[in-house]
Protein backbone atom coordinates (compact mmCIF):
# COMPACT_ATOMS: atom_id res chain seq x y z
CA UNK A 1 0.00 0.00 0.00
CA UNK A 2 1.64 3.15 -1.03
CA UNK A 3 0.51 6.52 0.81
CA UNK A 4 0.41 9.60 -0.88
CA UNK A 5 2.69 12.27 0.91
CA UNK A 6 0.70 15.13 1.10
CA UNK A 7 3.20 18.29 0.15
CA UNK A 8 2.59 20.76 2.79
CA UNK A 9 4.30 24.22 1.71
CA UNK A 10 5.02 26.30 4.55
CA UNK A 11 4.88 29.99 3.83
CA UNK A 12 7.76 32.08 4.46
CA UNK A 13 8.14 33.21 8.15
CA UNK A 14 9.33 35.88 9.84
CA UNK A 15 11.57 35.48 13.05
CA UNK A 16 11.38 38.63 14.92
CA UNK A 17 13.98 37.13 18.40
CA UNK A 18 16.58 38.83 16.61
CA UNK A 19 14.90 42.00 15.52
CA UNK A 20 13.74 42.67 19.17
CA UNK A 21 17.20 42.06 20.43
CA UNK A 22 18.63 44.38 17.99
CA UNK A 23 16.41 46.84 19.14
CA UNK A 24 16.91 46.44 22.76
CA UNK A 25 20.67 46.77 22.11
CA UNK A 26 19.73 50.06 20.49
CA UNK A 27 17.71 51.06 23.43
CA UNK A 28 19.94 49.98 26.19
CA UNK A 29 23.32 51.76 23.60
CA UNK A 30 20.82 55.43 23.90
CA UNK A 31 20.68 55.28 27.14
CA UNK A 32 23.80 54.72 28.46
CA UNK A 33 25.54 57.18 26.10
CA UNK A 34 22.81 60.06 26.55
CA UNK A 35 24.48 62.82 28.49
CA UNK A 36 22.48 64.99 30.98
CA UNK A 37 22.53 68.51 31.07
CA UNK A 38 23.35 70.10 34.44
CA UNK A 39 20.82 72.11 35.71
CA UNK A 40 22.02 75.72 36.34
CA UNK A 41 22.97 76.64 40.22
CA UNK A 42 21.81 79.92 40.18
CA UNK A 43 18.89 80.77 42.28
CA UNK A 44 17.00 83.32 41.01
CA UNK A 45 14.03 85.07 42.32
CA UNK A 46 11.97 86.75 40.24
CA UNK A 47 9.79 89.56 41.13
CA UNK A 48 5.74 89.28 40.09
CA UNK A 49 4.86 91.93 37.50
CA UNK A 50 2.10 93.26 39.41
CA UNK A 51 3.57 94.09 42.51
CA UNK A 52 6.53 96.72 43.47
CA UNK A 53 9.49 96.66 45.02
CA UNK A 54 10.89 99.41 47.82
CA UNK A 55 14.06 100.65 46.67
CA UNK A 56 16.02 100.77 49.55
CA UNK A 57 19.91 101.83 50.19
CA UNK A 58 21.06 97.76 50.17
CA UNK A 59 20.61 97.44 46.56
CA UNK A 60 22.91 97.43 43.42
CA UNK A 61 21.08 98.29 40.23
CA UNK A 62 22.74 97.01 37.18
CA UNK A 63 21.17 98.60 33.61
CA UNK A 64 21.70 97.05 30.92
CA UNK A 65 20.58 99.15 27.59
CA UNK A 66 19.50 98.13 24.33
CA UNK A 67 22.48 97.59 23.26
CA UNK A 68 24.19 95.60 25.84
CA UNK A 69 25.87 98.84 27.49
CA UNK A 70 26.33 98.37 31.33
CA UNK A 71 24.99 101.18 33.97
CA UNK A 72 26.16 100.19 37.90
CA UNK A 73 24.03 102.72 40.26
CA UNK A 74 23.44 104.71 36.69
CA UNK A 75 26.86 104.85 36.15
CA UNK A 76 28.34 103.38 32.60
CA UNK A 77 31.31 101.01 32.78
CA UNK A 78 33.66 102.31 30.34
CA UNK A 79 34.22 98.75 29.10
CA UNK A 80 31.28 96.35 28.38
CA UNK A 81 33.12 92.93 29.16
CA UNK A 82 32.27 90.43 31.55
CA UNK A 83 35.46 91.27 33.57
CA UNK A 84 35.22 95.23 34.13
CA UNK A 85 31.26 94.22 35.03
CA UNK A 86 32.39 91.54 38.05
CA UNK A 87 35.35 94.06 39.02
CA UNK A 88 33.16 97.22 39.16
CA UNK A 89 30.53 94.70 40.98
CA UNK A 90 33.55 93.83 43.60
CA UNK A 91 34.63 97.00 43.85
CA UNK A 92 31.54 98.92 44.88
CA UNK A 93 29.89 95.89 47.18
CA UNK A 94 32.73 95.14 49.21
CA UNK A 95 32.13 92.76 52.20
CA UNK A 96 28.38 93.40 51.90
CA UNK A 97 27.43 91.24 49.10
CA UNK A 98 25.75 88.84 50.95
CA UNK A 99 23.43 91.66 52.17
CA UNK A 100 22.50 93.28 48.83
CA UNK A 101 19.90 92.80 46.18
CA UNK A 102 21.00 93.04 42.55
CA UNK A 103 18.45 94.61 40.88
CA UNK A 104 18.53 93.91 37.09
CA UNK A 105 16.81 96.61 35.02
CA UNK A 106 17.34 95.37 30.89
CA UNK A 107 15.86 96.95 27.94
CA UNK A 108 12.99 94.35 26.10
CA UNK A 109 15.81 94.45 23.64
CA UNK A 110 18.60 93.61 25.40
CA UNK A 111 20.83 90.73 23.68
CA UNK A 112 20.47 87.71 26.23
CA UNK A 113 23.65 87.16 26.90
CA UNK A 114 24.49 90.54 28.20
CA UNK A 115 22.12 89.39 30.68
CA UNK A 116 24.00 86.00 31.52
CA UNK A 117 27.22 87.75 31.96
CA UNK A 118 25.35 89.93 34.58
CA UNK A 119 23.90 86.65 36.53
CA UNK A 120 27.27 84.74 36.41
CA UNK A 121 28.94 87.65 37.85
CA UNK A 122 26.87 87.65 40.58
CA UNK A 123 27.53 84.03 41.18
CA UNK A 124 30.68 84.03 40.74
CA UNK A 125 31.24 86.49 43.95
CA UNK A 126 28.82 85.45 45.44
CA UNK A 127 25.57 87.42 45.74
CA UNK A 128 22.92 85.84 47.24
CA UNK A 129 19.66 87.61 45.78
CA UNK A 130 19.58 88.72 42.34
CA UNK A 131 16.13 90.01 41.01
CA UNK A 132 14.70 91.43 37.55
CA UNK A 133 13.00 95.07 37.33
CA UNK A 134 9.96 94.32 35.87
CA UNK A 135 7.23 97.45 34.24
CA UNK A 136 3.83 96.92 35.77
CA UNK A 137 0.74 95.83 34.05
CA UNK A 138 -1.77 98.84 32.72
CA UNK A 139 -5.06 98.27 33.84
CA UNK A 140 -7.57 97.67 31.37
CA UNK A 141 -9.84 99.83 30.46
CA UNK A 142 -13.87 98.58 32.02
Amino acid sequence: MRFRSRNKQEGPELNLVPLIDVMLMTLIFLVVTTSFSKESQLRIRLPQASSTVKVTKQMLRISIDATGQYFINDKQLLKPTPEALRHEMQRIAGARRKRLVVVVHADAKTPHQAVVYVMDAARRLGFRNLTFATQQFAKPPK
